[in-house]
């Protein structure tokens, strides 16, 4: 089974793009990349996952929006249960520049096999497409008091909040079910964290990318045992993580 994770430009920024394969019980890192066009990026799925291949896609963006104006119940709901970490996300409605960009490539996918599982069998294969956002999900998978602001601010302070997020993946995602492999990481980028605001970007592209292959992974893995789902298939849907080592999974779809 795959796992890709897409940290898709909203507008025409570029994408990260991380593939995680399940081999012998261990996630193993096929591929990290950042690419542009949104051609480029299906051409990439489509080279990275046969046509009947079982896989799950991760994407950090709102692909489906059924709301005119206003916000979806999700993005409602992550203020409502993570607004305090400052992990709310951004409302999305039709009327927004980026709603067709996100929602089009949500389609796309479906094209291709890919239907939305907000909710699943667990660890039954298929192909799989699912709405993400890396934020709460480090939150909840890191034990966090507040999100890493690797975002916004001055380029220093953004890489030392980069650095954490990057030993967090070293040195938990290792430890928790499915495990990530991480021998490949490292080599996957500099042997530092950038300097530079655009090479900062693209490092940070692709650990979000790779936090939503994980999500993905772990969604599969559990299901609703282990993970929250604000939403469903009908108001939009977001899929997080549940806290790690608390027993804390109780906010169930569309609470």
């Amino acid at each position: 089974m795959k796992f890709i994770g897409i940290d898709l430009g909203w507008k025409s920024q570029p994408s990260g793009l991380c593939c995680l394969e399940l081999t012998a019980g261990k996630l193993q890192i096929l591929d990290l990349d950042r690419l542009e066009l949104i051609a480029d990026i299906l051409t990439w799925i489509d080279k990275t996952v046969e046509p009947e291949e079982p896989a799950m896609i991760a994407v950090d963006a709102p692909t489906l929006i059924p709301n005119p104006i206003g916000s979806r119940l999700p993005d409602k709901l992550t203020h409502k249960y993570f607004g305090k970490y400052h992990a709310g996300c951004y409302p999305a409605n039709q009327n927004l520049p980026f709603a067709e960009r996100t929602v089009n490539f949500g389609l796309e996918l479906e094209s291709r096999g890919f239907a939305h599982a907000p909710t699943i069998d667990p660890q039954k294969l298929g192909r799989y497409q699912i709405e993400v956002f890396p934020h709460p999900a480090t939150i909840n998978l890191f034990n966090l008091e507040r999100i890493l602001k690797y975002k916004k601010g001055r380029i220093n302070e953004r890489r030392l909040e980069l650095i954490k997020l990057q030993n967090y993946i070293l040195d938990i995602l290792p430890t928790l079910t499915p495990p990530l492999c991480t021998l490949r990481l490292c080599g996957s980028f500099t042997s530092e964290i950038p300097t530079t605001g655009a090479a900062l970007k693209a490092a940070e592209d692709k650990l979000d990318s790779l936090i939503c292959a994980y999500v993905a992974a772990h969604w599969w893995h559990w299901g609703e045992q282990r993970n929250l789902v604000l939403g469903d298939r009908t108001t939009g849907y977001i899929v997080i993580p549940g806290k790690m080592g608390s027993g804390e999974w109780g906010v169930g779809s569309g609470e």
